[in-house]
């Protein structure tokens, strides 16, 4: 896939090979009924749709979020995004520990453009073994880097139709946050993201629907659905589109701020 235009990989969130090399992570629960990439019979991409508010701005987010499978919580998420210098910065580390599975850590720091463009990615995750990578996006393209423990880099390069991509990694749920404030708003109905999941070097898309209000517990929230070929997750908003609560019913998996 190095060099290779992003035209027809389903997202996946960390597949069954995953599963084999760390255990059972969060992102294997999320996973559901999605297989590998390799598994697929390659589809055409969803073309993306251009954003009609090209300058908006990012706005200040910090907070923490608890990690809840099947009701029992299983891991924390502490993330912030904010201004920094004349870029963004959305930081975000995750602990957790899935009954039955190893104890897992990721951390992921994403430089952004004011209207929400990706620069540079940096993340590390460890269960056995630590593995750290690397992507510098740049006019679509998407430069991969990677290595596991003392093995030798990893590299691939990807290249979309739109440099609008969504970093979504494995296990850090802040970068949702992300997707809702680059969601048009103002546009409305369903939008198509290029999406990048470093961790697995592995690009898709997934296709964002505003729902309107839904009410939550006692609560009324802005709600997003979030769909690929394999999942929905449910993302449910505030009055400033930060991000609240996420959901994926088929996993039984949610993410609440604190």
């Amino acid at each position: 896939m190095l060099g290779e235009e992003c035209n027809g990989v389903e997202i996946r969130f960390a597949g069954k090979k995953r599963i084999t090399i760390y255990a059972l992570c969060l992102a294997a629960a999320i996973a559901g009924m999605a297989g590998t990439a390799s598994a697929r019979q390659a589809r055409p991409a969803v073309e993306p749709q251009a954003s009609s508010n090209a300058h908006a701005v990012l706005t200040p987010d910090k907070g923490k979020f608890r990690i809840l499978l099947d009701g029992h919580e299983v891991g924390s998420e502490e993330f912030e995004i904010a201004p920094s210098g004349g870029a963004w910065m959305a930081r975000g580390a995750t602990s957790a520990h899935v009954p039955g599975g190893a104890e897992f850590k990721a951390s992921g720091q994403l430089k952004l453009s004011a209207d929400g463009l990706p620069i540079h990615y940096d993340w590390s995750a460890q269960v056995q073994k630590k593995a750290i990578g690397a992507v510098d996006f740049k006019n679509g393209t998407a430069k991969c880097a990677a290595s596991v423990g003392t093995g030798s880099p990893i590299l691939k390069d990807f290249i979309f139709k739109s440099p609008r991509i969504a970093v979504l990694d494995n296990n850090l749920y802040y970068q949702y946050a992300l997707l809702a404030q680059i969601y048009d708003w103002q546009a409305g109905g369903k939008q198509t993201f290029p999406v990048l999941i470093p961790q697995d070097m592995t690009p898709g898309n997934v296709t964002v629907e505003s729902l309107g209000q839904q009410q939550v517990g006692n609560a009324s929230y802005e709600t997003l659905r979030v769909s690929t070929s394999d999942l929905q997750i449910m993302l449910y908003v505030d009055s400033n589109h930060h991000l609240v609560r996420l959901e994926v019913p088929s996993s039984k998996v949610v993410v609440e701020r604190e």
